[in-house]
Parts: C-alpha cells; structure tokens; sequence
C-alpha cells in the first residue's frame, strides 16, 4: 500500500489523477527562490518558456540573462557570477546542457566548485516526437563521474518545485532533471523531501524485492506493486530522487529486508540509477538485481506512452522483472 507517513496522493490510481510536467515545478522553485533571494539569477539558452524559465524571467528581468543558443557561454557565464557571490540556475534541454557544454561545465563550474544549478530539461524518452537528438537517455551516466557534483531527479512537479528550491538552498554544483509532458501527481505538499535521502512509498508487510524507481517512471513501478500484490507478490517501491550522493543506509536497510532489487529509470541502464545501485550493492551486500530502462539504443520518434510499451519499460516489464529477480534470489 501507499506509504500513509508520506502523505502521498491519495487519487494517484484513479482514472481523474491530476497531471503536471516536472518542468513546471522548476520554474515555480525558481520563482520562488527568487522571491526569497535576490543572490538567484537564471540563465537560458533560448528555450525559455520550454523550460519554464519564463515565470522568473518575467518578475526579475533583472537578474535573468537569456545567452541564445550559446550553452557553453551559459554555463561559463553562470561560474562567473557563481564565483562572484550569485547563485546561478542554468536551463536547456538535456541534450544541450549538459549535452553540447559538457566540458565548459566540467572545467569552469564542476572543478572550481562554482555553485551552480544545472537543469537539464526534456530529459528521457518522454521527449517522445521530437526523437533520439533531443532525448537524452544518457546524461546521468555523463555527469555521474564528476567529482562532489549532486543530481536530483523528481518524480513529480510537486516534489520538481521542492528539490528545485533545496538546490538552491544548498551550496555547491547541482544536476536536477526534468521531463517535457505532463505525468501522474504522487507526492502532496506535505509529503516530506530532502536531498541525499530516499524514501519507500509502497510498503508491504513481507517483501521480496525492491523497486528502486526514479522521476515520473516511480508511477509504473507503483501500478506495478499494487498489480503484484493482487497476486501474492509482496514488494517494495523507492523513490530515489537523489542519484549522487546515493543514500546508502537505505540501501543496505533494503538489501538486508529483501535481498533482491529492480531498478527503473527513463535513461539507458548503463551508467543510470540502476548502474549506480549495483556498483554500491557489488562493493558492499552483492544483491540479485534486474534493470528497467532503455538497452543500449537510442529510441525512435512517437508518443511516449508507445515508446514506453516499445522498451519494455511499463508495468507488465517491471512485473516481470520481479518475478526473475525473485527466483534468481531463490537459487542463492
């Protein structure tokens, strides 16, 4: 069942349940920090309203710069005023920034420790028609590496405006990804948040797996639980919206409880949430372990509910996984 000490939506399975894009959020944390800190400028690389930029560009023209399609410049710009006492949110899509400026990040803002936000916007195949070059599957694993850098990946706009508003709030360079269409409500204003922490939002009273999920791919994992509770299949279902730091007292709480994992994720497996739980789980309680996402392939142009189904990536895989993963834990 759904966590009751979470104060998650309690309409989230119902036909009704109320939509949202995570970039929204975005943009609201931003209004907001704004708002509360006349420190936070925003950058863009002409994708404003995209990346729901707008609503800050709008109240604080002031303290708003929009680049063009210069996302190096961004993002050298943003350590400048990062270094000089600002706190910088630089937004493009995903495939752009940390995309295209991937090294002028790494040098100006990841190895001076320049507090800057990094918002990577459209990420994952919820892109869906506008295809393989605008979705990126890929750039956790590209920034996962980089030395002290944090990456949060909310699972809905409630929680986008909140880890949005912590990243402000916490020194240091920071990697939040968001998603272009509108996906299920899970969590409530109420519902508890905190970078490095994760939190199970489906619990059972004796699992057998846990499902590690990331942003809005945390709905599917949650339909799957309640469909495999019908059949007897008890498991766990975590949001893990902190990807660095992992939190790893959780993890080995988890491992102990149910001594099999799933992990599923809008990126490709290798490198992502899944790589980064089985790299933890090898160094310290090696755990039977099945990976949810994209399969070293890039995706096709379509919606993204078909591209879901496409990858094998909705519910009925998840289910699946869990019961191999359930056996292969079995025979050790």
């Amino acid at each position: 069942m759904l966590n009751p000490d979470l104060k998650l939506n309690p309409k989230l399975f119902e036909a009704d349940a109320e939509v949202k894009a995570t970039r929204a959020g975005y943009g609201e944390g931003l209004l907001q920090l704004g708002e509360e800190n006349p420190n936070v400028v925003a950058l863009c690389a002409d994708l404003t309203e995209s990346t729901y930029a707008h609503l800050f560009a709008q109240k604080f023209p002031e303290r708003f710069f929009q680049v063009g399609v210069a996302e190096q410049n961004m993002a050298a710009i943003a350590a400048g005023l990062a270094i000089s006492g600002k706190i910088p949110f630089i937004s493009s899509y995903a495939t752009f920034s940390p995309g295209k400026n991937w090294e002028t990040i790494r040098t100006t803002i990841i190895y001076n420790q320049a507090n800057v936000k990094i918002a990577g916007h459209h990420a994952g195949i919820m892109t869906g028609p506008d295809g393989a070059t605008h979705q990126a599957t890929e750039d956790i694993a590209s920034v996962r590496s980089w030395p002290n850098l944090k990456i949060l990946v909310p699972c809905d706009s409630i929680e986008g405006k909140k880890a949005t508003i912590a990243a402000g709030e916490t020194e240091g360079p920071i990697y939040l990804r968001f998603t272009r269409d509108k996906t299920p409500i899970i969590t409530t204003i109420d519902s508890p948040f905190e970078i490095g922490k994760i939190q199970t939002f489906w619990t059972s009273e004796k699992p057998v797996a846990t499902i590690f999920a990331m942003g809005y791919m945390l709905y599917y994992a949650l339909v799957a639980a309640k469909e495999l509770e019908t059949e007897g299949i008890q498991v766990l279902v975590v949001n893990v919206s902190t990807i660095k730091p992992l939190d790893e007292n959780a993890l080995l709480s988890l491992a102990k409880q149910t001594g099999a994992f799933v992990s599923v994720e809008d990126h490709q497996v290798a490198g992502g949430l899944g790589g980064a739980i089985a790299q933890w789980s090898t160094k310290n309680i090696p755990t039977p372990m099945e990976f949810i996402g994209l399969q070293d392939t890039f995706a096709e142009s379509g919606k993204p509910a078909e591209l879901i189904e496409k990858y094998k990536m909705g519910k009925d895989h998840i289910k699946a996984a869990v019961k191999t993963v359930i056996q292969r834990s079995a025979r050790l």
